[in-house]
């Protein structure tokens, strides 16, 4: 199980935390893995498509031109269980979003979807 000392809470609009970064993994609350960013703060689902990037505050953002020029690129090895962290942490003040762009985890979370790992022919048997 991976250890929460280095977790990075993740915010969506509302405030509350919608998934946490223990780098470059990306987890939901419920501690399953759903993403992972890239080294330029892009930000990529389980699968290898692109969701958004990472913000300084930090929040999932996206541009609702960016949904076809984006590259799929391969995940990272999938990670162990995340630990939720123990401590309540408040949120920041969260700027407001320009024009054009939405919070991922606020709007379409789906674009994150948990990791499932590929059904192997025997698993069927």
């Amino acid at each position: 199980m991976i250890a929460p000392q280095h977790t990075i809470p993740i915010y969506m609009t509302s405030g509350d935390i919608g998934a946490y970064l223990i780098y470059p993994y990306i987890y939901n609350p419920v501690g399953e893995w759903i993403g992972w960013v890239a080294r330029n703060r892009q930000v990529y689902s389980t699968q290898g498509n692109y969701v958004g990037w990472l913000s300084d505050e930090p929040r999932i953002l996206r541009k609702f031109s960016t949904a076809h020029i984006k590259p799929r690129l391969s995940p990272p090895p999938p990670p162990g269980k995340f630990q939720l962290p123990e401590v309540e942490i408040q949120p920041p003040i969260l700027a407001d979003l320009r024009s054009g762009t939405f919070d991922v985890l606020e709007n379409v979370p789906d674009l994150l979807p948990p990791f499932s790992p590929p059904v192997v022919q025997e698993d069927l048997i």
